[in-house]
Order: structure tokens, then C-alpha cells, then sequence
């Protein structure tokens, strides 16, 4: 399949499965969180080997199976098994406590190919902004200790994106109240 075909196919099932959510304490259609994490993908330089169009793919549909009704099986179907046991691994599973989710996902994430590891990160780049006003010192510092836990968890996964995420975690430390 051709990449922009690819590209499209995504972002428009991303689209419909997303539609009506915003990116929270945001007036923006969710869909633009997503476009962003594909831009990291498509912005960055990869290793020889890297398949873009994968990786893009699954940047647009990292979070269906987390924020929406979408199956894996309807992933499968529309997208292949690859697709969907990426965005699999990319999804919390929200049976675990809250302070397992996140190492539990790494673990699954470290399991599959490259491409979804660079999805983590660049996805955890793109969701290092300007905090929420109503977060506290705390939750912005366990934020960015999160981010490094990702960041450490996938080192070796994709050079270009890891020192990228390393670049805007120190930056989000400017968040910190003094």
C-alpha cells in the first residue's frame, strides 16, 4: 500500500473513532494530539530498516483501543495484525492499579518491534506541553519522572526520538514552581 494511502486510512478511522473528544483542558478535537504524535514519526530521522509507514500508522491510532470503542479485532481487519498488536502494547491495560499501568505497557511495548517503541516516545514527547493549569508542582514533577521512566525503559529504541524526549524533559522542569 502506498504510504499517503496508508496515512489517510488512518487518520480517518482515527477521526471517526475519536470524534467529539478533545485533548483534555483543551478546546482542540483530539485528532490534532494525534496528528502531532505522526509528526514527531514522520519529522524524525530513523535508523536503516525503520518502516515509517508503520510507525505513522500506528501514531494515529495509538490511543483507539484506550479512549474508544475500537476492537483489536476491527484493527486487525482494517489495519493487519502488526497495527494491531502495536496499539495493543501502547494501550493501558485498565484492569492494574494506576501505579502499574505504565510499567505494564513498557514491558508489552519492549516486546514489539521498533516502531512502536519510537510511538511511545514520541507520543510522550507531543504530551510534554504546557501542563494543565490545575496541576500542582507534584503531579507536573511525577509527570516528567514518568517521561524518564519511559525514556530509560526504551533506551536503545530509537536514538533521534530518545534524545529528543531527553531535550523536552529537561525543558518541562521549567514548569516547576521555584
Amino acid at each position: 500500500m502506498i504510504f499517503q494511502t496508508a496515512y489517510q486510512r488512518a487518520i480517518r478511522f482515527a477521526a471517526r473513532q475519536h470524534q467529539g473528544q478533545l485533548i483534555p483542558s483543551s478546546a482542540l478535537p483530539y485528532v490534532v494530539h494525534l496528528s502531532n504524535v505522526a509528526m514527531e514519526i514522520l519529522a524524525a530521522e530513523h535508523p536503516a530498516g525503520f518502516d515509517v509507514a508503520l510507525a505513522v500508522q500506528l501514531a494515529l491510532l495509538h490511543d483507539t483501543l484506550e479512549d474508544t470503542a475500537a476492537t483489536p479485532e476491527q484493527l486487525a481487519t482494517e489495519f493487519g495484525p502488526a497495527v494491531a498488536a502495536g496499539v495493543q502494547a501502547l494501550t493501558k491495560n485498565d484492569a492494574l492499579p494506576k501505579a502499574e499501568k505504565m510499567a505494564d505497557s513498557l514491558t508489552r511495548i519492549r516486546q514489539q518491534p521498533r516502531e512502536v517503541w519510537a510511538v511511545k516516545l514520541a507520543d510522550r514527547i507531543t504530551n510534554l506541553q504546557e501542563p494543565p493549569a490545575h496541576w500542582d508542582a507534584a503531579k507536573i514533577r511525577a509527570y516528567q519522572q514518568e517521561a524518564e521512566a519511559i525514556r530509560a525503559a526504551l533506551a536503545g529504541g530509537h536514538a533521534y526520538l530518545e534524545a529528543r524526549l531527553r531535550g523536552k524533559i529537561a525543558d518541562y522542569g521549567a514548569y516547576l514552581p521555584e
